[in-house]
């Protein structure tokens, strides 16, 4: 809303895009960024713009309660609901699920996105990484649960000292008396989870939620049979995986190895 405002008044005042920017001091791709709503304005975007547009304070009056999401948009949905979720399981495939990274981690993560991604929206989405992960400690707890493929802890991404740090992280986070992690043995002949990672919720009003992505693309699913299967699938991990304390043990072996 705050950018079909922003676009009125500089429609009224018969400016491009580009014009408002060479006025306050902005690029063309910057307003029409904040026009869309897929970037929040930086600095004194606001107050020059209102300036520059003769809104007399009605884009300042309007940004007071401006809020940005820290998360991707498509992921929006998901994260509302995974906030709120009394149960929580992921299973996953190749990568260490965002609950459990470290900053550090994060960042290097989507430092290699393609195609890349600016230092400004790199760090938001950091942020929003980092704000998820209260649901680790939220009040009630939660019941939380992965089940890792040990590739994906092995993969050192961010280089040796993240990934040691990272391992660390999630040692600790294992310790947790909510919180169950498992690794499942590259050994195993048997494996339920070869149709790739996905995430099980159980939200506040104990409706059942599925969630999977591959390549930017996501799908939420909520409708029967086939979200009882992958709760039923994610049964058959849990027990074909290793228990959480060898899991753990495993995690310090990989973390002390480095």
């Amino acid at each position: 809303m705050f950018g079909a405002l922003l676009r009125h008044y500089r429609e009224l005042a018969g400016l491009s895009q580009e014009g408002l920017g060479s006025r306050i001091g902005f690029s063309k791709s910057q307003v029409a960024m904040v026009e869309r709503g897929q970037r929040p304005p930086k600095g004194d975007f606001i107050p020059l713009a209102d300036v520059a547009l003769g809104a007399n304070g009605a884009l300042i009056a309007a940004a007071v309660k401006l809020q940005f999401s820290r998360v991707a948009s498509w992921f929006e949905p998901f994260a509302e609901e995974e906030a709120k979720a009394v149960a929580r399981y992921e299973y996953e495939s190749h990568v260490i699920p965002g609950l459990l990274q470290t900053e550090a981690h994060a960042r290097a993560v989507f430092s290699q996105a393609c195609p890349p991604l600016d230092d400004d929206e790199i760090e938001r989405l950091v942020a929003g990484r980092l704000a998820r992960q209260t649901l680790l400690i939220r009040k009630p707890l939660p019941d939380i649960s992965f089940v890792l493929e040990v590739s994906a802890l092995k993969r050192p991404i961010g280089g040796r000292d993240v990934h040691r740090a990272q391992l660390q992280h999630i040692l600790e986070v294992s310790r947790l008396r909510h919180v169950h992690i498992q690794l499942m043995s590259p050994r195993r002949e048997s494996h339920s989870g070869l149709g790739g990672s996905f995430v099980l919720l159980e939200t506040d009003d104990r409706r059942r939620l599925g969630y999977m992505e591959v390549q930017g693309r996501n799908f939420l699913a909520s409708e029967q049979p086939y979200l009882g299967d992958l709760f039923a699938t994610y049964g058959m991990l849990r027990t074909q995986a290793l228990g959480p304390e060898e899991s753990r043990e495993l995690i310090k072996q990989m973390a002390e190895g480095l």
